[in-house]
């Protein structure tokens, strides 16, 4: 027998590798847990030879001389191995299972599932949501905010927001398919600094291919009016409490949110107008003969234009107030109704306001004004009556807009989703408008 050879037991369970002698006939064998196990000769057997598969030759006499004499130097030095250190034991490989602090529960996890992917997730959606802790108390709970993937690519994100001409990183991480995360918790003293947001993501998908997508940045402000009203927190398919979502991007587009004034005409009008080369009346068609404005002029119009719409509007406060304060039967002048108000409808519940948004019925000249003056002004006009009957549930208001391209309606729908979430749309009665009108009920 030598050293490093592999033996097993004979009347024992078990075996190893020869890492010593003691004396003629005692043999060390080192187990597999790095231990010494002192065994007779006869109780072994060789299953293996060394390393390199050879017998090696006997030591010499001079060795053997060398070993004798260390067998007799003393007691100390007879109980010394052959091989220096070899009763040490060595230090464990393993942790041994008797070890009573040892718990399989505390090593670390090293799998990692896969991203499920779901069908009809190859577009990217991004939100944004905030969800009161506390929602019977509204005004001083605090809020979470959470940013949700619905998609099926990974998103790094980065959300900032405004600090007067500089922006302020809030957060930035990674996000995983078709997961949503928290993104932070805060209180009403921090929702001055959240007016103006920015979102910038990066998509790709890992040991796959897949389509590249443009690296998108959008910018939103929110409306923080809307912290404090309970009725704006939606059921969403994203949450079990009700959340008031922010559509960052839809179907791989960034979803931009321009609510223009009817302040800012004026100045949309003068960029507009330095921007466009002026025509050449010569060449004009008799169609297109009318005399072109000056400047000033147009400025002129726009004011006479929203002083006629602040005149309609406080029109129709006063005649408002004066139906509710009329007895119930309908006795008021004609002069005095809401010119916005028609007849009475066979509903119980209210009656059907008609609103007529075709410009001629807002503007009495909009020779000069451009398309986007023209679509901001029914807008305005839009919003007024909304803001007017929106606290009225179960009131029905029908938009008359004309079939045209579209633009109007689609515009209308726009706003409905976005500001107006506690109503419903439909398109109005064929009979009674054509395919020109559509119905909004307040809830």
């Amino acid at each position: 027998m030598e050293i490093g050879q592999k033996v097993r037991f004979l009347n024992e369970v078990g075996g190893g590798t020869i890492s010593g002698f003691q004396g003629k006939d005692i043999v060390l064998i080192e187990d597999a847990d790095g231990f010494d196990i002192p065994m007779l000769r006869s109780q072994v057997v060789v299953i293996e030879t060394n390393a390199n598969n050879f017998e090696r030759p006997n030591p010499s006499t001079a060795e053997r001389d060398r070993q004798a004499k260390l067998q007799q130097s003393g007691p100390a030095s007879a109980a010394t191995p052959a091989k220096a250190g070899a009763l040490a034991p060595k230090p464990a490989l393993r942790i041994p299972a008797d070890d009573e602090d040892y718990d399989p529960a505390d090593r670390p996890l090293t799998f990692k599932a896969k991203a499920v992917e779901r069908k009809g997730g190859e577009l990217l959606n991004v939100c944004l949501a905030f969800i009161p802790v506390n929602a019977r108390e509204l005004t001083t709970t605090r809020f979470e905010s959470y940013l949700i993937n619905d998609s099926n690519y990974y998103l790094s994100i980065m959300l900032a927001s405004a600090e007067g001409a500089a922006w302020h990183l809030r957060w930035q991480s990674t996000l995983e398919p078709n997961t949503k995360t928290l993104v932070e918790t805060f209180d009403r003293s921090q929702l001055n600094d959240m007016e103006r947001l920015a979102v910038q993501v990066t998509a790709w998908k890992q040991d796959k291919p897949f389509m590249l997508k443009p690296a998108i940045g959008v910018e939103l402000r929110l409306d923080l009016s809307k912290f404090y009203k309970l009725h704006v927190f939606q059921p969403s398919p994203f949450f079990r409490e009700p959340a008031l979502l922010y559509d960052l991007i839809r179907d791989d587009r960034p979803v931009r949110k321009v609510f223009a004034e009817a302040g800012d005409l004026v100045e949309e009008l003068d960029s507009q107008r330095q921007e466009e080369p002026m025509t050449d009346t010569t060449t004009d068609t008799p169609e297109d003969t009318a005399p072109q404005r000056t400047r000033q002029q147009e400025r002129e119009a726009v004011k006479a234009a929203k002083r006629a719409l602040k005149a309609a509007e406080e029109a129709a406060r006063l005649a408002t107030a004066a139906h509710k304060a009329a007895p119930p039967k309908d006795t008021a002048p004609a002069n005095e109704r809401d010119p916005h108000r028609s007849k009475p409808n066979r509903d119980p519940k209210g009656d059907v306001v008609e609103v007529d948004l075709h410009i001629s019925a807002l503007l009495d000249n909009t020779a000069g004004l451009s398309n986007s003056v023209l679509l901001n002004t029914q807008l305005t006009e839009f919003r007024t009556i909304m803001e007017r009957y929106k606290t009225k549930k179960g009131q029905r208001i029908v938009f008359i807009h004309g079939k045209g391209e579209g633009v109007l309606r689609d515009a209308l729908l726009e706003e409905l989703r976005h500001r107006y979430r506690f109503c419903t749309a439909q398109d109005a009665s064929f009979r009674e408008y054509g395919f020109g009108a559509t119905m909004v009920t307040i809830h």
